[in-house]
């Protein structure tokens, strides 16, 4: 499969590392030349310098005989035109767009707008994916990251273990004796800033941060085991005003159970559209750092603190703000991965990868069977990987005790016959499951010889 990614920042480079890996024919365009140095140098791929709505670049892309084009460049304009360029001049059959700006997704998804006037066959909202994420995180409080899989039914979550948890100290095959009912597995520990796949015979200590796979039914029931409580969110209040901070607030007020919410946005035209757009929510006007409008916002009184601007470091500065002024919870939208590590020391409590979310989002629109969905681990360290097993793979027909897996692979949760099983060592799998595996970055290519992993596109 030929296809041609527009864009060679952290998502583009991000989705030309997944489709290389699987043996597909890869060209990055980027107009910044040690952009495509890095990903030519690092990656399997071609890269070619050069604007990416250019005719005369893409025709050296290779556009002539591409099967798909995937827009991701900082500009919504030159995503949009490089689709239509790649439609009408090269007839490439699949494009792919990343938008941004709420004006063109509101024409797009109205009866106004028409696909053969601009063909784009996916459109992917960054904002969207990244309002969608907060939601998760607040619906999951007492968890720091969070990932819906088997269509909804199983759910990865990362659980930091604090000195109360009542299961320190004790081997992970020990807790699944102890707990022979409960859907969930142990898939991925941190411990002091470095990720692995745990042994059966591992213990779990005080501040390591976990991952775990979990059947949706039993999460409340795995949270009170690793000492986490549920609360109910039910007055919240959002620092940023944009289109990720609007999309939660409509969402929240869209909901059936009340929540109060309320909205602080320092840029006035800002705040004037979200205070227009939205109902219930109360929206101030200011800055989200200032201790006295988070006393006027009631910061003690919240529940919890969704910050959500478009620059990191306010986000986290004013996560610990909110903490500090008696805020329970705080959430932080994050861009720069090599800011997470911060996040224990400030004491923020979950934070939303917009990087990881639309690199997750293109993947699962572009796929189709297989490889059904992946989801990043901090930097790329690891991936949860969801797909289904084809009678040609090596383990069709295997008790999973038997498939030779990496020591940095572990397999989180199966569907058989539309019901998710939690894996064991005399779990049979059989072609047509579709299985969830954590794997390490090193152990991913060796994960994908085992699934077979071929790639169709709609």
């Amino acid at each position: 499969m030929k296809v041609i990614i527009c864009g060679a920042g952290q998502v583009g480079w991000q989705i030309a590392r997944h489709l290389s890996n699987e043996k597909n024919d890869v060209t990055v365009v980027d107009n910044n030349p040690e952009l495509v140095a890095r990903a030519t140098d690092t990656l399997d791929v071609q890269g070619i310098t050069g604007f990416a709505s250019y005719p005369d670049v893409l025709d050296r892309a290779g556009a002539r005989d591409a099967d798909m084009i995937i827009a991701a460049t900082f500009s919504d304009e030159v995503n949009m035109v490089t689709c239509q360029v790649a439609h009408s001049v090269f007839s490439i059959p699949r494009k792919i767009a990343r938008l941004r700006s709420q004006s063109y997704l509101t024409a797009i998804y109205s009866d106004l707008y028409r696909r053969d006037h601009m063909p784009i066959d996916v459109v992917i909202s960054p904002e969207k994916e990244v309002a969608e994420a907060a939601l998760q995180r607040l619906a999951d409080p007492a968890a720091f990251d969070t990932e819906n899989f088997l269509s909804g039914q199983a759910q990865l979550l990362g659980i930091q273990l604090d000195e109360d948890c009542p299961v320190l100290n004790t081997p992970l095959r020990q807790l699944t004796d102890l707990f022979s009912t409960l859907r969930a597995i142990v898939v991925g520990v941190r411990r002091e800033g470095t990720l692995f796949a745990p042994e059966p015979g591992d213990q779990l200590y005080d501040k390591d941060q976990i991952y775990l796979c979990t059947h949706r039914e039993d999460v409340p029931r795995a949270m009170e085991i690793f000492g986490k409580t549920q609360s109910k969110q039910e007055r919240v209040v959002i620092i940023g005003g944009g289109n990720v901070g609007l999309a939660v607030a409509k969402a929240l007020e869209a909901r059936t159970e009340r929540v109060r919410a309320k909205m602080i946005e320092k840029n006035r035209k800002c705040a004037e559209r979200a205070a227009n757009a939205l109902e219930r929510t109360i929206v101030l006007h200011g800055d989200g750092l200032s201790a006295d409008l988070l006393a006027e916002a009631n910061i003690t009184r919240a529940d919890a603190v969704l910050c959500v601007t478009d620059d990191d470091k306010t986000n986290l500065l004013a996560a610990v703000r909110a903490k500090a002024e008696g805020c329970p919870m705080a959430i932080a939208l994050v861009n720069d991965p090599t800011l997470v590590p911060l996040m224990e020391p400030l004491d923020v409590d979950a934070y939303i990868n917009p990087r990881a979310t639309t690199v997750s989002s293109i993947l699962r629109h572009i796929r189709h069977g297989r490889v059904r969905q992946i989801y990043s681990i901090g930097d790329a360290e690891a991936e949860v990987i969801e797909a289904q097993v084809l009678s040609t793979s090596p383990m069709a027909g295997q008790r999973l005790g038997d498939v030779g897996f990496p020591e940095g692979a572990l397999v989180g949760a199966i569907e058989k016959g539309g019901k998710v099983v939690r894996p064991t060592g005399s779990t049979r799998i059989e072609e047509g499951d579709i299985i969830v595996i954590f794997a390490m970055a090193s152990e991913v290519p060796e994960v994908e010889r085992l699934l077979q992993v071929s790639v169709d596109f709609f």
